[in-house]
């Protein structure tokens, strides 16, 4: 059964210059463990490859119960330089939240 990651979970951003940073944060502090082995770096760089064109480092918090991405070359040379309409970061955080997830119900047993 496929969803989306805005069923489970929210995203904050935040913008430096070029570089993007994405958190995705669960819910439920259950579904953490889904979330962490699930979505990776290479997974929402595939996501958002129109827009992230750098590498994507993913760190994971346990403390926190919550997942950052950072997206570099991803801000069309960043927020105040760029002539894209919505350049910013929390943009992209919804653009997150749609990723398609699967066997979300198999990630709480």
């Amino acid at each position: 059964m496929k969803t989306t990651l805005s069923t489970l979970a929210h995203s904050r951003a935040g913008d430096k210059g070029n570089t993007l940073i994405l958190s995705l944060i669960p819910f439920d502090e259950d579904d953490f463990d889904y979330l962490e082995r699930e979505i990776s770096a290479e997974k929402v760089k595939t996501h958002l490859k129109s827009q992230v064109k750098g590498e994507v480092l993913r760190y994971v918090l346990p403390e926190l119960k919550a997942l950052q991405f950072v997206c570099f070359d991803a801000l069309s040379s960043g927020v105040t330089t760029s002539l894209a309409m919505d350049a910013h970061g929390k943009s992209l955080s919804y653009a997150l939240l749609e990723m398609e997830i699967e066997n979300f119900n198999d990630g709480r047993k």
